[in-house]
């Protein structure tokens, strides 16, 4: 390697939900929204639902794109002060989230290598960018919904998923003059292979059955992340701001779920060798 290539600036690229958080930051966020009286009480159960889907990994293209659509159109008409008041208190007053603990070392690794860290995520900016700026990272690329009138339309403007994922990386690349070939790249969802892909060291972290196949195809590591623990003995004390909402998200699922087990249970014959999902 010629010693222009040796300065040339890597970063190293960071799905969020389920590689560094062990949850969905999205649907972790309903019980605030609905405490604001943004959402309703059968969107937070709908919201739980999905993440359900999501957490056991039943969520396929479809509906996530379904999921995607409902999000949309739920969030049409919402004042954008009103958001991210809620955010800022949410991330100060009641979160303090679980995270890797495999996650923040490696950050911590990346920045004590010179590289600069993005965390890449489908959920909205307003969410992603007060996070990545917990986790200390140096930018955030997530989804950016249409504003008119200091109110969200329900268009999106840029929807960072899939294919887009990989895009944004290569703009952010050619902007910052990362050397794509050196930088690094985590994820836990065949849905982010196109990121993946655009780098020259790709890791699959608690991948799902697809991803673990196409990354022994190509050659990728796989990382095993089984730790979540509290970001505030690890960072500085202005982090201390994100733990709730994982366990608020999980106790909404579970009482959904228990709730509609046992209501089926009670008025339906139990299904033989049945599938869920």
């Amino acid at each position: 390697m010629n010693h222009d290539t040796e300065q040339r600036r890597t970063a190293a690229f960071f799905d969020l939900d389920k590689t560094i958080i062990a949850t969905s930051s999205a649907a972790a966020f309903s019980r605030p929204f609905y405490a604001g009286g943004l959402i309703s009480r059968g969107a937070v159960l709908r919201s739980a639902y999905a993440h359900f889907l999501y957490m056991v990994g039943s969520a396929d293209a479809d509906q996530t794109e379904r999921m995607r659509a409902h999000l949309s159109s739920m969030v049409t008409g919402w004042p954008v002060d009103q958001v991210s008041s809620i955010v800022a208190e949410t991330l100060h007053q009641y979160i303090d989230p679980y995270v890797y603990s495999e996650a923040v070392e490696l950050i911590a690794g990346h920045h004590a290598a010179g590289r600069d860290v993005v965390i890449v995520s489908a959920s909205g900016s307003e969410l992603v960018e007060p996070i990545a700026a917990v986790l200390g990272a140096d930018h955030a690329i997530a989804t950016r919904m249409e504003i008119s009138g200091g109110k969200y339309t329900g268009q999106i403007d840029f929807y960072a998923y899939g294919e887009n994922k990989a895009l944004a990386i290569t703009e952010l690349a050619r902007s910052a003059g990362y050397d794509l070939e050196g930088s690094y790249a985590y994820s836990d969802s065949i849905t982010d292979a196109p990121m993946l892909e655009v780098v020259g060291h790709s890791f699959a972290v608690n991948p799902d059955r697809t991803l673990r196949r196409l990354a022994a195809e190509r050659g990728w590591g796989v990382l095993t992340f089984n730790r979540p623990i509290a970001l505030s003995p690890r960072l500085s004390p202005r982090t201390s701001v994100l733990t709730i909402v994982a366990v608020a998200a999980a106790a909404i699922v579970v009482a959904a779920v228990c709730r509609s087990i046992r209501v089926h249970r009670s008025s339906l014959p139990l299904p033989k060798g049945g599938k869920q999902g």
